[in-house]
């Protein structure tokens, strides 16, 4: 029994390695070691050693969502809370090893110290004072309330004066030690205001053909290894696409022009039930609006409005203002909608009208602050009161309006200027009532009007540009492509990802023979949601580019907004250093440069400037009084290098084969003029100092830079 015990445990133990070896070969070998570190798979991404959480990160974003209210894509919010979340540990560790530590209490008092928190009524005693206390019992009642919303919020707010605080305090530390002395400031001046003269020849690079000159692929990959940070790159996908748009067609807009005209006239329809026939009334007989847009399922909302002639279509316009009440127009198209209109009403209004007010608040309306008390009724006898004082004493109208109104037309006297006629009845920061009452009466009047922001005294100051107003109604159908439209667009995007199938059909010449248009779109990155040339984010595309099993080549359709996409991958960029391909536009130029210098400098042979220019047959020039902050060489142009040089340079003394920006130069400095000598270096002190501190807006960019940071969100966001 032992033997068999033995052969049982042992057979179990075989089971387990042969199940794992089966796993692995069909497991990614890269994934393997992840598969048994757990960390791995629950982070995304790491600081320094310091693990992200695919928790932490997911809540930061959702709480960072939530409070955008959705006015950015989920990459852009994806991008910042990355950024906060770098920004926080990062300037912790910094803060740790130099010994700070910002704790809890300096959060809070941070906050208690706003502002906005000193000045909360919510936060006051009776004495109208900040009370602490009632601050922190308002956090902790927040804290263990069932609704953890409100909390949430708060908990985040917290959470970024954190950051702003341990950012704030690091910047602060450096800031201390990035002054500047009197003597740096002599330095700065002297370096920018010394002058020198100096005698030169100089044979520009240009004067050698590039062809004349090779650069290997070689040497320009010795110099991307040379200076690696000029070429660090981030992984990216370049891709071609085809974008089929979904349009509606003119057959599709002669339908929808014709079922909406449809509509201006009576129809009968059969009641199923009952077996009957029954009228349903068109535009031009209806009275019950609501109803006909109900049962005749318009794309515009039930509204009648108030315009005037130049606030019509202009389609319309004419025929409209000519027209009678109950008139129908249309259809006809206007914003991509076909429409037909009814007029229900005429009047003479001015387009502008001039009006002061004095306004009571209610518990209720819309005007309502903390600071209101009054109910409704007790409003109305207020106001009524106020009329009676008013509206025969214009001064005392401007007196009360100064005490009583609560915006700004307090001080004002209650004057609230020039109000235009579409923006006061067509826009929901008016009122209608108000608006009824400022065009609909003379100027001078004043009454009571009730308002959905409480109690007004309107008075009617002035008018101007008295002219005739309809008011419409305007059913409206959507110019959209039908069914058979879209199926016709799909059909087509279909066909031509099918016809890329093939191994040896081409992208461009499929393409160009069915005249379809392609579009490039290079160097998209792992975390971007949008292609040049598509309209919103298309992060389907973008992720399956950086798929782990994408090859250049590969061909894909995708649904877009109103329309398909068939794209191909062109281009795979993996993170690290720039390829000598890529790179070579960048660098081909400075390492021709530098082999035309030695080539140069080989013909600027002799002891003396006169010695070079005549075995050149060049001139001899001049530099006239340059200095290091005007670098310019008259007929040569822009050489800081060889200024500097100049410069440093003893006077009357050759130098030679000394390479500049645009070509290789011999001088003799023959003056040198020290700027003059200032009392008090104080004005160049300050202009270094401020300099250096304003440098420590790039800090995080570079403590960044210095960090280890591992950034795995991909997989998060949706690559394979």
């Amino acid at each position: 029994m032992a033997i068999l015990s033995k052969i049982r445990d042992r057979s179990i133990a075989l089971i387990a390695v042969i199940g794992l070896a089966l796993f692995a070969f069909v497991l990614d070998p890269s994934t393997l070691s992840d598969f048994f570190d757990s960390t791995k798979i629950n982070e995304v991404g790491e600081v320094d050693g310091e693990s992200i959480s695919r928790q932490e990160y997911a809540q930061a974003l959702e709480t960072y969502k939530t409070r955008t209210n959705g006015r950015v894509s989920d990459m852009q919010a994806a991008k910042t809370v990355w950024e906060n979340i770098l920004k926080e540990k990062i300037y912790t560790k910094q803060l740790e090893d130099a010994g700070v530590t910002i704790g809890e209490s300096d959060v809070i008092n941070s906050i208690i110290n706003s502002p906005s928190i000193q000045g909360n009524p919510q936060f006051l005693n009776e004495a109208g004072l900040f009370d602490k206390d009632k601050f922190m019992q308002f956090l902790k009642d927040t804290q263990e309330s069932e609704d953890q919303s409100l909390w949430n919020a708060w908990s985040n707010y917290i959470s970024e004066v954190g950051v702003s605080l341990k950012r704030d305090t690091y910047d602060n530390l450096i800031k201390a030690g990035l002054g500047a002395s009197l003597k740096e400031g002599q330095y700065q001046y002297e370096e920018d205001n010394n002058l020198v003269s100096a005698d030169l020849v100089n044979i520009p690079y240009s004067s050698i053909p590039d062809s004349l000159v090779t650069v290997t692929r070689d040497e320009v990959d010795a110099y991307i290894k040379k200076n690696p940070t000029q070429f660090e790159i981030d992984a990216t996908r370049d891709i071609s696409y085809v974008k089929f748009d979904i349009l509606a067609t003119e057959s599709d807009k002669e339908a929808i022009k014709n079922k909406v005209a449809s509509f201006l006239e009576d129809r009968q329809d059969l009641n199923k039930a009952t077996a009957q026939q029954f009228t349903i009334q068109g535009l031009k007989n209806t009275t019950d609006y609501n109803l006909f847009f109900e049962e005749n399922i318009s794309d515009i909302p039930m509204q009648e409005v108030y315009l005037m002639k130049n606030e019509l279509p202009q389609v319309i316009s004419e025929a409209v203002i000519q027209g009678k009440v109950n008139d129908t127009f249309g259809p006809y198209e206007d914003r991509n909608y076909f429409k037909i209109s009814k007029l229900t009403a005429t009047f003479s209004r001015p387009d502008s009208v001039k009006a002061s007010s004095i306004f009571i608040p209610y518990v209720g309306s819309l005007g309502a602050t903390v600071e209101t008390t009054k109910t409704e009724e007790q409003a109305k006898v207020s106001i009524d009161s106020i009329y009676k004082l008013v509206r025969n004493n214009k001064k005392k109208f401007a007196d009360i309006a100064s005490k009583v109104n609560t915006d700004s037309s307090k001080d004002k006297g209650g004057d609230i200027g020039w109000n235009r006629h579409n923006q006061s009845f067509n826009s929901t920061r008016f009122d209608v009532d108000l608006a009824e009452f400022m065009f609909d009466n003379k100027v001078g009047e004043i009454g009571v009007v009730k308002s959905k922001f409480g109690f007004h005294v309107i008075r009617i100051d002035d008018q101007k540009n008295r002219q005739k107003v309809v008011k419409m109604i305007t059913f409206g159908r959507e110019i959209i492509p039908s069914l058979d439209t879209e199926n016709a667009v799909f059909q087509k995007a279909e066909q031509f990802a099918l016809d890329l199938a093939s191994k040896e059909s081409n992208f461009y010449d499929v393409a160009k023979k069915s005249n379809y248009q392609t579009k490039p779109a290079i160097g998209l990155k792992i975390m971007d949601d949008k292609v040049p040339g598509l309209p919103a984010t298309q992060r389907p595309i973008v992720t399956w580019s950086f798929g782990r099993d994408a090859k250049v080549g590969d061909v894909q359709r995708f649904d877009v907004d109103k329309g398909y996409v068939v794209a191909i991958l062109t281009g795979k960029t993996n993170k690290g250093l720039l390829s000598s391909s890529k790179a070579i536009n960048r660098v081909r130029p400075i390492l021709l440069n530098d082999k035309k210098a030695e080539l140069i400098k080989e013909k600027m042979i002799g002891s003396s400037l006169n010695d070079i220019a005549t075995a050149n047959n060049i001139v001899i020039k001049k530099a006239d009084n340059v200095s290091l902050k005007s670098p310019s060489i008259a007929g040569v142009g822009f050489e800081p290098k060889i200024v500097g040089a100049m410069q440093r340079a003893k006077e009357n003394q050759f130098y030679n084969k000394v390479a500049g920006d645009r070509g290789v130069y011999a001088f003799v400095v023959n003056k040198k003029e020290k700027a003059v000598v200032l009392p008090n270096y104080e004005v160049y002190r300050k202009v270094i100092s401020e300099d250096r501190k304003a440098s420590v807006l790039k800090i995080f960019e570079a403590l960044k830079k210095t960090s280890e940071v591992e950034d795995s969100r991909a997989a998060f966001h949706g690559v394979q």
